[in-house]
């Protein structure tokens, strides 16, 4: 049985990537920094599909986390077939020096950790004529957005590479699939029960199971890009036609309601 590799796998948006693939018949290797919850998942998919669910500790935004990895997966004898990249870090704060800390680990995950795997698996597979090869970016890549300074910046590097490695590999049988959402009904955000509700109604708001829908969708029909909702061409469009100190009078309005921490993605 092939292997699905899922990072951040165990919770939110992961876990749902795990379960949607599971469904598939894909064994897992799931890859986390919360032990609790990498065991609970890993027995849960196990139960629930029958497959295999391998938990697989890690800090993937350590120095040298993508060769530490592919060391692991060699040490298990696994070399997976599908690789999502979905651990990642989120927060509202504007720039402070006490959040430089956790910009640093964000431009780790995002960036230096992806990109050295990518390689990584993108040459095993390569040698081998097959893989697929998933990449969360967002729909911030295409947005200047002060309070997510940082992550839309790391995301529209995400964008660029993904899109590029596309093209790379697609000859030797690789598909490098970059997915882009737009707003997705979890706690997240911090907006209230009832924005949430009214969201989803409207069709602005989608739940993770019909964005992981899409996305595996795309990823195994081989698409370049996934940008699943109405919102993607509509807000980066409205957001650029701003003038500068519009945009910046409403920065300005919505600085007060920032201050969350940053959590894993």
């Amino acid at each position: 049985m092939a292997y699905a590799l899922v990072t951040g796998g165990s919770s939110g948006m992961g876990l749902e990537y795990s379960r949607q693939l599971a469904a598939r018949g894909y064994d897992l290797v799931l890859v986390s920094n919360q032990q609790e919850q990498l065991d609970e998942a890993s027995r849960a998919l196990e139960g629930e599909f029958g497959v295999k669910a391998l938990p697989l500790f890690m800090n993937l935004a350590e120095p040298d986390a993508a060769r530490t990895l592919m060391s692991r997966l060699d040490e298990m004898s696994v070399d997976p077939e599908v690789v999502i990249h979905n651990a990642g870090l989120f927060f509202f704060r504007e720039m402070t020096a006490e959040l430089l800390p956790k910009f640093e680990t964000m431009l780790q995950l995002h960036v230096h950790f992806i990109t050295m795997s990518v390689a990584l698996f993108g040459l095993r597979m390569k040698e081998r004529g097959s893989g697929r090869i998933l990449i969360v970016s967002s729909m911030a890549a295409r947005i200047p957005a002060p309070g997510i300074t940082v992550y839309s910046a790391t995301k529209a590097y995400l964008r660029s590479f993904g899109e590029s490695m596309y093209y790379e590999l697609r000859p030797y049988g690789v598909a490098v699939t970059t997915v882009c959402p737009a707003a997705i009904d979890t706690p997240l955000y911090g907006l209230s029960d009832n924005m949430r509700k009214w969201g989803k109604r409207l069709g602005f708001i989608h739940t993770p199971a019909w964005l992981v829908r899409r996305a595996l969708r795309g990823l195994f029909r081989g698409r370049c890009r996934v940008s699943p909702s109405i919102l993607n061409p509509i807000v980066p469009a409205l957001v650029n036609l701003l003038p500068p100190p519009l945009e910046g009078y409403i920065w300005k309005k919505l600085k007060p309601r920032l201050g969350r921490g940053g959590k894993p993605i």
